[in-house]
């Protein structure tokens, strides 16, 4: 919703109304940070409650989460510097602005990515190909 707002902000060229949104954009992502480290806390709970193919969607739900999260990190990075900066350097805030939206939807695809293989953990309605196979350790 920060995101959209964010856009909206953005060709309105409220600064008040971008500063708002930006920080709903860092609330946002610096969530992902508990979600992460609940979700590696829950994992032998979820794997209890999940058959053979569910495993394999929790495994690669877990192997795209950690993968991604940096991403996260560095969209809720990017906003406060949105917020902070302009504040000693006007000019900035157009370019920090737009560069925001742009990892904003990148980070939005990634979290669609994520949560698609997270919704075929315990849902085998939403199974509609087969389980991603075991990648070998090394």
């Amino acid at each position: 919703m920060g995101w959209i707002g964010l856009i909206i902000a953005f060709f309105l060229r409220s600064r008040p109304a971008q500063i708002a949104t930006l920080a709903l954009v860092l609330i946002s992502t610096a969530s992902a940070w508990p979600v992460y480290e609940f979700g590696e806390e829950g994992y032998d709970r979820v794997l209890s409650m999940t058959d053979d193919d569910g495993h394999a969607w929790l495994d690669e739900h877990q192997r795209r989460a950690d993968q991604l999260i940096y991403f996260f990190y560095a969209l809720a990075g990017l906003s406060a510097l949105a917020i902070a900066v302009p504040i000693k350097w006007p000019k900035t805030s157009t370019s920090l602005v737009f560069t925001t939206i742009l990892l904003g939807v990148v980070v939005l695809g990634m979290s669609a990515y994520i949560a698609y293989a997270g919704g075929k953990i315990r849902h085998k309605e939403f199974r509609t190909e087969p389980p991603p196979k075991k990648k070998a350790e090394g």
